[in-house]
């Protein structure tokens, strides 16, 4: 009966009268959910989302965009000319198929591999190019190191490097949409490692107390930088049914990465719904793992109170090093990404899906191999002839009314730069 139920403040679960450890490690965890196999067969009928043939061409020719614009930057920060990238080799899926499901003026705050979120919403080329090489055309005038894009017309939030510093901001900004009562969601782009920040932790719990309009999205690659999964957190980076870390019994959906140090109640009180999908299994694009094409509650809804905020949990193969300061095979092996390259790739599986329905073939892949790349090239090109902006943009955009200190140490280094400005190749700064 109720008042036989406890009565502590902030507590839902039931007396027991047995005392019962419940070891995680027999808890099996939440099933990874996966609509097509790897030979590009759809498992049940029914999950089938029966896309449209124009957009799963655009998933499809958005994801080997970017993939060849990674193969020509990756090689051009070898050659050194850009300081640095991250290639997004392996989890394309995980980018187009979650920005397909979104409304476009829906607000994303990402980490730092999600270019193919903002390459699918029409961020140009172009500009991918200047904000790599920090030229007179980067939106950022060249302030920000490569890879950290931004764009407000396209609700695509600049990347910072901090980890996880983009979690509270994110459920701040919906916690700001929730009171203005717009018509809109933020998601949110983490990857496992950097859910073991307390930043994470903190906009977890803001973000459900406040009943915030936000998808969290968690993508969990295995390796974070460096570090495998297996060190970093017990569990299977999910959740393991109930009571995980906890002597109370009877605590169900232990949600996302919350069991790598979380008590199961501290997890629940957060009341997120999780979801799991099988990214590199799974058909990633054409089946998002929130997708409201399917699903019968897509979990850009489920924010709705009191629906819990949704949370995707996906799993996809970083096929590339981390970043070109990287070299992954110093903590995995080179069989295993070789597997995920030749085996298990999203963009393999897509170009299977379509061949079956005849929508592709192999003259269309040449001939859009060859056009893609000619596109990437001409905006790497173009990038390069550009000049660099002036170094008087760095004191402009902070303030409002520049303070006398600033405005005295622009002209010290003007003064500096006429003097002694064959020093510095200064030819290559627009003026």
């Amino acid at each position: 009966s109720p008042e036989e139920r406890p009565q502590f403040p902030g507590a839902s679960a039931e007396f027991a009268e047995r005392l019962e450890f419940i070891q995680p490690n027999v808890l099996a965890g939440i099933p990874v959910y996966r609509v097509m196999d790897r030979q590009g067969h759809v498992l049940r009928p029914s999950e089938d989302p029966q896309l449209p043939k124009e957009q799963v061409l655009k998933l499809y020719k958005t994801m080997t965009l970017l993939n060849t614009m990674d193969r020509i930057l990756y090689e051009s920060q070898r050659q050194g000319r850009i300081s640095f990238y991250m290639t997004n080799y392996g989890e394309e899926g995980t980018h187009v198929g979650s920005a397909a499901a979104l409304d476009a003026s829906d607000l994303v705050f990402g980490q730092y591999r999600e270019a193919g979120v903002l390459l699918y919403r029409g961020y140009p080329l172009e500009l991918f190019m200047a904000q790599c090489y920090g030229n007179a055309s980067d939106p950022g005038k060249g302030r920000q190191m490569p890879v950290h894009y931004g764009c407000p017309e396209r609700h695509f939030v600049t990347i910072s490097s901090p980890l996880a510093t983009q979690i509270p901001q994110a459920v701040g900004a919906a916690y700001a949409i929730k009171r203005a009562d717009a018509s809109r969601a933020v998601v949110c782009y983490f990857g496992e490692g950097a859910a073991s920040e307390g930043d994470a932790h903190a906009g977890f719990n803001f973000a459900a107390t406040l009943e915030c309009p936000i998808v969290f999205f968690c993508r969990n690659n295995g390796y974070a930088i460096s570090t495998p999964t297996s060190e970093q957190y017990r569990g299977d980076g999910i959740g393991g049914g109930r009571g995980t870390m906890d002597f109370l019994p009877g605590f169900p959906h232990f949600p996302l990465i919350f069991h790598r140090f979380f008590p199961a109640s501290h997890a629940f009180s957060a009341h997120f719904s999780p979801f799991a999908v099988d990214f590199p299994t799974d058909f990633s694009p054409v089946f998002p793992p929130f997708p409201i094409h399917f699903f019968p509650v897509s979990p850009r809804s489920c924010w709705v109170p009191p629906h819990p905020s949704p949370t995707s949990h996906v799993f996809p193969p970083r096929i590339g090093h981390h970043s070109t300061s990287d070299d992954s095979s110093a903590y995995r092996s080179v069989d295993e990404v070789n597997y995920w390259d030749k085996q298990d790739h999203p963009i393999s599986r897509l170009r299977l899906y379509m061949a079956k329905r005849g929508w592709w073939d192999e003259a269309e892949e040449k001939a859009w191999r060859k056009s893609s790349r000619k596109m990437v090239l001409e905006a790497f090109e173009q990038a390069e002839r550009e000049p660099k902006p002036p170094p008087r943009l760095l004191f402009s955009d902070v303030y409002l009314e520049m303070p006398p200190r600033l405005r005295r140490q622009r002209a010290e280094l003007e003064r500096h730069l006429e003097t002694y400005g064959e020093h510095y190749p200064l030819q290559q700064f627009q003026k």
